[in-house]
This record gives structure tokens, C-alpha cells and sequence, in this order.
């Protein structure tokens, strides 16, 4: 049986198809690295610790990453009230909750604040027509020119309170019309935010699981097919390992600007896991799905890999990509799972190349290369 590949604890859906072997040689690396960091700066050993130093070592909580080598920077180490800022901040699962509820409460009061302004509106149009009608009614009978003197004062003032009000209703509208505009503009960043990777600022796994699920119910009920690209970076984990998390986001960007430059706007692409990515192609076919393959592969392979810090030339870096095409009856996990064998398959046959499903035939392809 089959677990699913790129994954971190406490993280599930960051896990596509991957063999049992794999899966725990990565994560056994990854946790043995969160427990080192718990050691090193003498914290708790409680799973939020765990899952924490997990994420930092895995690499793809950007914005955990960021504040934690800062933190770092500043101070040389990490306090137990530091990392449980940071948790709260980048890895709280209500965190996202918490400010819609936030950008709520706004809206709800700002709600309130502008029925009080039109209730207060009509109560003063209300008494202006009162006026003008009794006004209207009192005018017939005026002749002494005291009290007519005395009633256009009266109607004068009725109007000027009249006018005052609608103007108060007019500011309240433009604010209102301001500060929703601000709430919308607020929730549509938290929507954002909750499908983008923060690194690459590609699709996260979450709007691609999202859009795999309805490709799939689109094309059973009509169609349209769809081809899905599975990519992986060839011994990321080893560059990684050698120059370093930040040299590893370098080439992580690197990557994600070669698949942006080589997608359309229909098409789309996701940070998948750790280092890789995954790419869907609506009514495509594997000819087009390949053509655009080789392109990101050409891409990525012809760019030179510079450390900023130093200005060292790190050399080139290849990827390898597997792909499969939609067929009647597929679900989400029979296509990704022959586009994650396909990608094995050009993994085991020398990486930095692009394999199709129908490359499976005669592979062996359980014996998958990490």
C-alpha cells in the first residue's frame, strides 16, 4: 500500500502518493531535525514543539521560516514564549478563523453605525414633512407680519436641521462605502493568503486539492478533460542540505517562476509539496501537456543558480515531471497517483527528464528513487 509523498506531521495535506520507504526516510530525517532544535534551545518536548521544529526543517511554512531566522538572528536562540508567538502567528489552525472573525465584527459594527445614521435620517425627514405640512396649513391664516416673520424662521430652521441631517447621512455613506471597500479588500487577502504559497506565491496544496476535486466533477459530467503535471526537483534535498534553507527557497522561486512563465491563465499551478509542484491543464491533451513540460524542464535547466550573499555560482539545477491524462471513472487519487509513478519513472530513468503514464508500461515502479 501506497502513503502519500511530501508530507509533514500534523500537516496532511501536504502528503501525495509516495512508497512506504520514502515516506519514512524523509520524515524520519525531518523529525530527527525538529527534535535536535528542541534539544539544542532546551524546550518543552510537547508535540506543538515537534511540530513546530517539523515544519521549520521541512521548509514550506514560508513565513515560519522567516520569523524563526530572525528571531534567530536577533537573539541567537529561541524561548519557549518566542515560538509559541511564531505558532500562533504562522501555524495556529484558527488563525485564518480568527481574523474573519475580526474582519467581521468590523463589518457588523460598521452595519450598526450606519442604520443608526439613516434611522436618525428619516425621524428628521419625518419631522421636516411634519413641519412643511402644519407650515402649509398655519401660512393660509398668517397676517400679521411678526408671525409670518416668526414662521419663516421656524421653517428656516426646520430646513437647515433637514439639510444637516442628510448631510450627516451622506459623510456616513461615503465612510461606510470606504470602510467596506477596506473589509473587502481584507477578506479577499485572507482568501488569498488561504490558497497561496507564501514562497513561491504559486497555488497552495489546499486550492489544489480544491481544484483537482472539480476538474474531476467536470469532466465526469461532460467532456472536458484535463492533464496533470506532478514535478519534482532533482536532489533538492541534498542542495538543501549543502548551501542551506535560504540557498533551497532561492531555487524553490527559481523553479516557480519557470512554471509561471510556461502556464496560461486557465491553467493551474500549485506548490504541491516540499519541492514539488503540480500543474492542471484543462481540456488539454498529453501532446500539449508534454510540449509544456519540456518547456519548464528547458526553462528551469537553463537558468544559472547565483547565491545573493556571495555571489557564488551554484551551478544548474534540473527537475523531473511525470503526467497523466484524465480518464472515464478516475478520482483525484487514481490520476495523481499515475502522475506521481510517472514522475518516478523519469527519476529512475536519469531525472531531468519528462515521463507520460503511457512510459508505465513494463516499469518497475516500486522501486522509487527518493
Amino acid at each position: 500500500m501506497k502513503k502519500l509523498r511530501g508530507a509533514a506531521p500534523g500537516a496532511s495535506d501536504w502528503w501525495g502518493p509516495m512508497t512506504d520507504l520514502d515516506a519514512h526516510k524523509r520524515t524520519i530525517i525531518y523529525g530527527d531535525s525538529a527534535l535536535s532544535y528542541i534539544k539544542r534551545y532546551t524546550l518543552p518536548a510537547v508535540p506543538r514543539a515537534y511540530e513546530f521544529w517539523y515544519t521549520y526543517s521541512a521548509g514550506y511554512n514560508y513565513g515560519l521560516n522567516r520569523a524563526v531566522n530572525q528571531a534567530l538572528k536577533e537573539s541567537g536562540s529561541l524561548s519557549n514564549e518566542d515560538m509559541e508567538g511564531i505558532y500562533g502567528k504562522y501555524l495556529a489552525p484558527t488563525r485564518l478563523g480568527d481574523r474573519l472573525n475580526e474582519v467581521g465584527t468590523k463589518v457588523s459594527a460598521e452595519v450598526e453605525n450606519l442604520v443608526d445614521t439613516l434611522r436618525h435620517n428619516v425621524d428628521a425627514t419625518t419631522d421636516y414633512g411634519v413641519s412643511l405640512k402644519e407650515g402649509a396649513a398655519a401660512l393660509q391664516s398668517l397676517r400679521d407680519p411678526k408671525m409670518l416673520e416668526a414662521f419663516v424662521g421656524r421653517m428656516t430652521e426646520a430646513t437647515h436641521t433637514a439639510l444637516k441631517a442628510n448631510q450627516a447621512l451622506e459623510t456616513q455613506l461615503l465612510e461606510s462605502k470606504r470602510q467596506i471597500e477596506t473589509l473587502q479588500a481584507n477578506l479577499e487577502a485572507i482568501r488569498y493568503e488561504s490558497l497561496t504559497d507564501e514562497l513561491t506565491t504559486l497555488g497552495n496544496r489546499k486550492h489544489f486539492d480544491n481544484t483537482l476535486e472539480k476538474a474531476v466533477a467536470l469532466a465526469k459530467d461532460s467532456a472536458a478533460g484535463f492533464t496533470l503535471l506532478l514535478t519534482d526537483i532533482d536532489h533538492f534535498k541534498k542542495f538543501n542540505d549543502t548551501f542551506g534553507h535560504q540557498t533551497g527557497d532561492q531555487v524553490l522561486r527559481l523553479v516557480a517562476l519557470s512554471v509561471k512563465q510556461n502556464v496560461k491563465g486557465q491553467d493551474t499551478a500549485c506548490r504541491y509539496g516540499g519541492e514539488e509542484f503540480a500543474i492542471i491543464l484543462p481540456h488539454s491533451h498529453m501532446s500539449d501537456a508534454m510540449e509544456i513540460a519540456e518547456k519548464i524542464r528547458h526553462a528551469v535547466r537553463s537558468k544559472e543558480l547565483i547565491k545573493r550573499s556571495t555571489g557564488e555560482n551554484l551551478g544548474r539545477i534540473t527537475i523531473s515531471i511525470g503526467i497523466a491524462t484524465y480518464r472515464p471513472g478516475d478520482t483525484t487519487e487514481s490520476i495523481v497517483g499515475r502522475a506521481d509513478e510517472a514522475l518516478y519513472a523519469a527519476k529512475r530513468s536519469g531525472r531531468n527528464k519528462v515521463c507520460t503514464e503511457a512510459d508505465l508500461a513494463g516499469a518497475d515502479s516500486k522501486n522509487a528513487v527518493a
